[in-house]
């Protein structure tokens, strides 16, 4: 029973959002054999003013590259 949790900034289209789980759902099902019924995939999406690496959120980087 895989379960995949995945976290990710705000800001994809529901249409990304549905192909992530769609192919990871496909990944998980062909690279460990797990019946389709028992993977769970979990999305959740983090406003990026919350999502900070070496000190420095997502849209502070994002600001800074326009």
């Amino acid at each position: 029973m895989p379960l995949v949790d995945i976290s990710i900034a705000r800001g994809r289209t529901p249409e990304q959002l549905r192909d992530l789980i769609a192919n990871v759902h496909d990944a998980v099902e062909h690279s460990v054999g797990a019946a389709p019924e028992n993977i769970t995939v979990i999305v959740r999406e983090v406003e990026p003013r919350y999502w900070a690496r070496a000190n420095q959120t997502v849209a502070e980087r994002a600001s800074a590259n326009k």
